[in-house]
């Protein structure tokens, strides 16, 4: 029973201590708000993740975008990580595109927003002009593509590392060569055989510092939503799933289906992360391994330690729909 008086007045303390700093930021002027519901992870890598959401602003992209910047102050948040379909209906066409500011600037333009964003491309990018998304990198302090497909590795609390690979998943969908429009002739243009070669030399590092592998594609592996059977998901499984599993890697990012879902197949060591929910949604469901399902517009957050993964599911009102952890 002591343990226990003891324990609930040391989160009433932490508790007290928490909001008594977000006072502090609103007595400085601060005005863009908190989401206090959210936990807090010590010296944890702390970061948002949101995708299919270049629409002018229209749906729920702003509302989204707006607690994704109160749930960026909350946690402290140091990048973004977007999982592809950056602009619609058909990406963006140069760097001076119009697109740029209505979808992207003027709508993540929140002081907590103003962080690296890291960017994979999706299937409606590939529908515009695709270099044009790389070399808005090299004007934008926080727009990162460097390239189709690259990786970040950053360093955690204990000098331990966090290995980012984010990767071009439109080229190997096998009906994207058929369709007969910008997609088929960016996805013609693309070398498969030398992204895989450099995806599997990129996960079978040596390095042991590196704690968790964290892999960011468009699209999904597994669906419970409106491509469940699609033979564009199977193609993605059949692909990767073999190769996270010979690598094991920890989690996949990815969206293309518009809601929030958590994957697990129990013959499986990857979750996947499906946050496509940054605007427009769509009716979801269940599949053989579903954690979590949900309609409505939101993101998700991430906390990182050595042996933690914390995530938290945020919808466009600023409720944690649901949360999930991964240990080592």
């Amino acid at each position: 029973m002591k343990i226990r008086k003891a324990l609930v007045f040391f989160l009433l303390v932490v508790q007290a201590a928490v909001s008594q700093d977000y006072l502090k930021e609103e007595k400085s002027g601060y005005k863009g708000g908190f989401i206090p519901e959210l936990k807090l992870v010590d010296q944890s890598l702390n970061f948002l993740v949101m995708g299919d959401f270049g629409r002018n602003g229209e749906y729920h992209q702003k509302e989204v975008a707006s607690q994704m910047a109160k749930a960026a102050a909350t946690i402290g948040s140091e990048f973004v990580i977007a999982v592809g379909d950056n602009f619609y209906p058909k990406g963006v066409q140069s760097i001076q595109d119009p697109h740029w500011k209505a979808s992207f600037e003027d709508i993540y333009f929140n002081y907590h927003l103003q962080t690296d964003w890291y960017l994979a491309l999706g299937n409606h990018d590939y529908n515009g002009n695709i270099q044009a998304q790389i070399d808005y990198s090299k004007i934008s302090r926080r727009w990162n593509m460097p390239a189709t497909y690259f990786k970040k590795t950053l360093k955690l609390n204990d000098r331990s590392k966090v290995l980012f690979v984010f990767i071009d998943t439109s080229p190997f969908i096998t009906s994207y060569y058929s369709k007969g429009d910008q997609i088929e002739e960016n996805v013609k243009a693309q070398d498969t055989i030398a992204q895989k070669k450099w995806l599997l030399e990129t996960l079978q590092t040596a390095d042991a510092s590196i704690k968790w592998k964290i892999v960011v594609g468009h699209h999904p592996m597994y669906s419970g939503g409106k491509r469940k059977t699609s033979q564009d998901t199977k193609d993605i499984e059949t692909l990767f799933a073999p190769i996270f599993e010979q690598y094991k890697v920890d989690a996949y990012f990815c969206g293309h289906e518009h809601d929030l879902q958590i994957i697990k197949p129990k013959t499986r060591f990857t979750t996947q992360f499906l946050s496509g929910a940054a605007c427009e949604v769509r009716p979801t469901g269940t599949t053989e391994g579903t954690l979590f399902a949900l309609s409505e517009p939101g993101f998700m957050t991430f906390s990182l330690t050595p042996k933690l993964m914390l995530v938290q599911l945020v919808n466009a009102e600023g409720k944690i729909v649901y949360t999930q952890e991964l240990t080592k």
